[in-house]
């Protein structure tokens, strides 16, 4: 089901703030550990559109691997967070959907990075995915970042959800919570679940071919008290080229 009252977690000033100091500490490690390589090894060129940057975290991480990139976002709070932390940046306030002014068939790469945790209902989502992928060129790729259904049922180095065992219950479309660790605001944090499957209609019916799937689990060697990283993925990582 699609859930119509649900209000994004992030979209006030006092969250963007919180969230703006939070770079890859714990489990968001993982979210980016691979990124470099998987991008590297799907994406030619370097214009990149960062869809839903909130803060810029995300905008930087491409600029720091060489690409030109534009941020968007539809949060005008998170947005100015990210100009004052990357006062060079591009920074663009858009609303869903309607991206055609950013130029279709420019860009190389479209990153959303945890964003669709954060969008509800079917055509929405679609019509979204439709506007990205037209601003794809003809052999560009999006990559997609989000949470897998388990993040909702499992403790972790970043989060908790043993408060919310609503979650178990969860379908595509439901509200599905978690306290995150990392930030001093630990308000409840609320997500849109959606399965893997559905994820997977949802890209065809976006016109989307899903190319591959990365499911980054934690290493015994690397600095974090990893709790379920070991041995269960908290992101998916999907990348996505234009049906033919």
């Amino acid at each position: 089901m699609d859930n119509t009252n649900f209000e994004n977690s992030w979209g006030n000033q006092t969250r963007a703030e919180s969230y703006a100091k939070l770079e890859f500490p714990n489990t968001y490690y993982l979210a980016y550990r691979d990124l470099p390589e998987i991008i590297s090894s799907h994406v030619k060129g370097d214009r990149a559109i960062d869809f839903g940057c909130g803060t810029g975290r995300s905008t930087r991480f491409l600029k720091r691997l060489g690409f030109s990139v534009t941020g968007i976002d539809i949060s005008a709070d998170m947005l100015a967070n990210a100009l004052m932390s990357d006062e060079g940046g591009d920074y663009r306030l858009v609303t869903n959907g309607k991206y055609s002014h950013l130029g279709n068939g420019s860009f190389d790469l479209v990153q959303a990075i945890f964003t669709f945790d954060n969008i509800p209902g079917w055509e929405n989502r679609t019509a979204i995915l439709t506007g990205l992928r037209d601003l794809l060129k003809p052999d560009g790729k999006i990559i997609m970042l989000d949470s897998t259904p388990e993040l909702y049922t499992n403790e972790w180095a970043s989060f908790s959800t043993k408060d919310f065992p609503e979650n178990w219950e969860a379908v595509t479309g439901s509200i599905v919570r978690d306290i995150m660790l990392d930030v001093d605001d630990r308000r409840p944090v609320e997500d849109i679940f959606w399965t893997v499957e559905d994820y997977h209609k949802l890209f065809s019916d976006a016109g989307l071919t899903l190319e591959a799937t990365y499911k980054p689990l934690g290493n015994k060697d690397e600095p974090f008290e990893w709790k379920s990283e070991f041995s269960i993925a908290p992101w998916m990582i999907f990348v996505l080229g234009k049906s033919v």
